[in-house]
């Protein structure tokens, strides 16, 4: 058995790719998009069909409309391949209006279905903001689920288990780089691989809090630099991974254990906390690292759906 195949005795693996001619070699549950994976789909040969051919068909309606469209070709094509789920992402320049990501939101998912494609297949991704929080539990009362992702923090991951959103994505990589950067030259590897990683950490005491307190939001560790990061989160409800480190774990065949447990989270000693608005803001606030990560993520997916609608016009 490789780690991949023991991997998913633990966990839901998810492919994280909008080139969804690498997933099906992987078998994987779900599958998880962004701007960023999109535009670098839409830039390759064998996905430049689906750019041109969406624009020819919409050509004179408004670019907002015609780059939902894109995507939600993107995702059925690979709904057409995996069993589970496909995550699509509201535009991030709605991440602070929560109004509007509720609109956007209800538009992707009437485009799903008009394609045939049923609700429970698809997961709206919204910036773990606090609008965008407030969005997605619109969203989860009105039976669309979401996908918070941009998750850096415990408080994003509070609020958003308040909000009874379907599912967070705590990014790993992100966090490991900002800690591996702020420490510089005083950085060990060693000293902060695996289970010391500070991402892993991140997502290590939000998936033992949820389980402790009965949070029913799936979490799943998202953003992976290495292996190592991955083996240490075995266990986790889910972890979304690119197609290069999907093909690193099937060629090893090392052994791999369960590294988080449910069952073992019942036994921790834990607080249960609650955050408003306020609190929320201020706790966001006090963490350097998630507040930079969190904007420069919303940046880079916003710069990523800029160029995505250059792409359009000039279809």
């Amino acid at each position: 058995m490789n780690q991949l195949e023991a991997l998913k005795q633990f966990t839901t693996v998810v492919a994280d790719s909008g080139d969804f001619k690498q997933i099906d070699a992987y078998l994987p549950q779900d599958a998880t998009t962004n701007p960023s994976l999109i535009l670098k789909a839409v830039q390759k040969p064998d996905y430049r069909s689906l750019l041109t051919d969406t624009v020819a068909r919409y050509r004179g309606r408004a670019l907002d409309e015609v780059m939902d469209r894109l995507l939600v070709r993107f995702g059925c094509e690979i709904l057409s391949i995996i069993p589970g789920r496909v995550s699509t992402e509201v535009d991030a320049r709605l991440s602070f209006d929560s109004n509007a990501t509720v609109a956007r939101a209800e538009r992707l998912i009437e485009l799903y279905q008009a394609q045939g494609i049923h609700i429970d297949r698809v997961l709206i991704k919204v910036a773990a903001t606090w609008e965008g929080i407030a969005a997605a539990a619109q969203l989860e009362r009105r039976g669309i689920h979401t996908n918070l992702t941009l998750l850096f923090s415990f408080c994003q991951a509070v609020a958003c288990g308040q909000a009874k959103v379907q599912l967070i994505s705590p990014f790993v990589g992100r966090i490991y780089d900002w800690y591996k950067k702020t420490a510089g030259a005083a950085w060990v590897e060693a000293d902060n691989a695996g289970a010391c990683d500070p991402g892993v950490k991140s997502v290590r005491q939000i998936y033992n809090y949820y389980k402790k307190f009965g949070v029913a939001t799936e979490v799943m560790g998202a953003s992976f630099r290495n292996v190592g990061q991955i083996t240490a989160l075995a266990g986790c409800d889910l972890l979304t991974i690119s197609p290069d480190l999907l093909a690193t774990l099937a060629a090893t065949k090392a052994p791999l254990e369960r590294a988080l447990d449910a069952t073992l989270a019942q036994s921790l000693d834990l607080t249960r906390v609650n955050y408003d608005e306020a609190s929320f803001r201020f706790a966001l606030n006090e963490d350097a690292m998630a507040t930079e990560k969190l904007a420069e993520g919303i940046r880079a997916f916003c710069s990523d759906s800029a160029k995505l609608e250059q792409l359009l016009l000039a279809a």
